[in-house]
């Protein structure tokens, strides 16, 4: 027996589903954040030559926190969206985009990797693009809630991109944080 949800199941379904995502997606990206000790308390950043187009910090904080809620509300429109074609596709992509999204403050603020950080950004940019693809084929809403996000990570490449031309000598750096062995006899 096959039975369509009512309205308000769907609706429920989606309430269920964004109290998880919403949070889950805001998570994930804090963490990502603080265990890369992401922004102005990073020696080796605050130490670099800032790009003229470098918005105040707390705008990245504001920006993040908004993108990663429609983020996850966009998810939580194409996970509910059962018997969608391209549904399992498009799921899988949000995850792909969304560990590459995640790996880049390690790899710039961790690793201070400025340009493999910046090729992080163009591939994470294809997958995103990809993501924005397949959520329009089940529900167009969820595609256009990603769109800022891309907006931004593309704003995000050109000032990687403005970090590298400005500081070359700090792609790969370990500055900032010095380790010093001592041994005792």
């Amino acid at each position: 027996m096959s039975e369509l949800a009512s309205p308000g199941q769907l609706r429920a379904a989606f309430l269920r589903w964004s109290l998880f995502l919403v949070p889950g997606v805001l998570l994930l990206g804090f963490f990502s954040g603080r265990m890369a000790n992401s922004g102005p308390g990073n020696p080796w950043f605050t130490d670099l030559v800032k790009p003229e187009i470098y918005p105040p910090p707390a705008t990245f904080g504001i920006v993040w926190s908004i993108l990663y809620v429609m983020m996850g509300f966009a998810l939580a429109m194409v996970v509910t969206a059962r018997g969608a074609p391209g549904r399992g596709m498009a799921i899988f992509a949000f995850v792909f985009q969304l560990l590459l999204n995640l790996a880049w403050s390690p790899l710039f603020f961790g690793a201070h990797q400025i340009s493999a950080a910046l090729a992080l950004l163009g591939v994470l940019a294809v997958a995103l693009a990809g993501t924005i693809f397949l959520f329009h084929a089940v529900r167009p809403l969820a595609a256009y809630l990603l769109v800022p996000y891309l907006a931004w990570v593309l704003f995000a490449s050109v000032l990687n991109w403005q970090f590298l031309q400005l500081n070359p000598d700090a792609d790969g750096a370990s500055g900032g944080e010095a380790v010093t062995s001592v041994e005792f006899q």
